[in-house]
């Protein structure tokens, strides 16, 4: 996609970020988006019904908790990929940097509308 860099340093992306819970789409890969963003504290339970989301731990620990299922736990470097229609609420204790992998098409909080819902503008402002 034009308009990105053709390398991009995801530590000196996440780094430049001044908002919790706002992704930053940092380039496009076919049909995906590659997303960075900090995190802190707790987001809001949401699906994705036709997309999964990877979830790629740059920096901290973050917590993805399952209504279904045990919670996962990620480590820096850790990935995991949320299926498509299952609810779930990244937590983070402490400051986290995420790398996000996702569908063009894929909602911020999928249907739920939450005052931390950006669009995808929002989240190609530079």
């Amino acid at each position: 996609m034009s308009g990105f860099p053709a390398t991009i340093d995801l530590l000196a992306a996440a780094d430049a970020l001044t908002d919790y819970w706002s992704p930053r789409i940092v380039a496009q890969v076919n049909d995906q988006y590659i997303k960075v963003a900090r995190l802190r504290g707790s987001f809001v339970w949401h699906a994705h019904e036709d997309e999964d989301e990877l979830f790629y731990v740059l920096r901290g620990h973050l917590r993805i908790a399952y209504q279904d299922r045990p919670a996962v736990e990620l480590s820096e470097g850790s990935i995991h990929v949320v299926p498509r229609g299952v609810q779930h609420n990244p937590v983070a204790a402490e400051e986290c940097w995420i790398v996000l992998i996702e569908p063009v098409t894929t909602r911020h909080t999928g249907a739920t509308e939450s005052p931390l819902s950006k669009t995808i503008a929002q989240q190609l402002m530079r």
